[in-house]
């Protein structure tokens, strides 16, 4: 059986941006993916919701993703694969963060999943970084998120050198996926089905 962790934050989790609430499993693209790829894979959902690349929160706290990574490699280990796709938090105004800081802490992820000894033998996992799509219409986030449809735009570029850098696999999740309308930030149901078929087609590429 072939792992698989998919960490990242609200999206990941499965959030359902008309009530806050979270989609149930076979709705959330983690869900789809697991469906697809059927019972040779055990897909591990880690989102959490605020969930930020490498930076500390200073509202909401316990957002900062390098600091939980490396004990999440080793509580699931041995992993084959990380899907990792994390970055629309940071484009909160509170962060006052370029598209490229965005992608060099997305690196900074990547980095630590490639040196660890967190895959089969010891070995590292193998990683696919997924750009998030680009934020659109904001309603009840628009103050927290002003400025950032414009920088989102630039992150799948930017996130594309990084992949190329580390050597890793990337999808760019604008080019399968659109923002909610509701809200600007989250997917509705038909783009968590999108996404999940785009990454199952992904995993199935690299791990067979």
């Amino acid at each position: 059986m072939k792992t698989i962790l998919c960490y990242g934050d609200s999206n990941t989790w499965g959030y359902n941006p008309l009530n806050g609430e979270r989609y149930q499993r076979e709705v959330r693209w983690t869900g789809v993916l697991a469906r697809e790829l059927g019972n040779d894979y055990d897909v591990i959902e880690e989102g959490l919701n605020g969930r930020t690349t490498v930076w500390d929160d200073p509202i909401e706290g316990y957002k900062n993703g390098k600091e939980y990574l490396i004990p999440c490699l080793e509580t699931h280990r041995p992993l084959d694969l990380v899907v990792l796709m994390l970055g629309t938090n940071d484009l909160k105004v509170r962060f006052s963060l370029s598209a490229y800081d965005i992608a060099q802490g997305v690196g900074v992820l990547v980095d630590i999943i490639r040196k660890s000894a967190a895959g089969p033998g010891g070995s590292a996992p193998q990683v696919l970084l997924i750009a998030p799509p680009p934020v659109a219409r904001l309603s009840e986030f628009a103050e927290m998120f002003e400025g950032a449809a414009e920088k989102s735009r630039r992150l799948a570029q930017h996130y594309q050198a990084i992949a190329a850098q580390y050597g890793c696999a990337f999808l760019d999740a604008g080019s399968v996926i659109v923002s909610s309308d509701v809200d600007g930030i989250h997917f509705d149901p038909p783009e968590h089905r999108k996404l999940g078929l785009a990454v199952a087609q992904r995993v199935r590429e690299l791990l067979g």
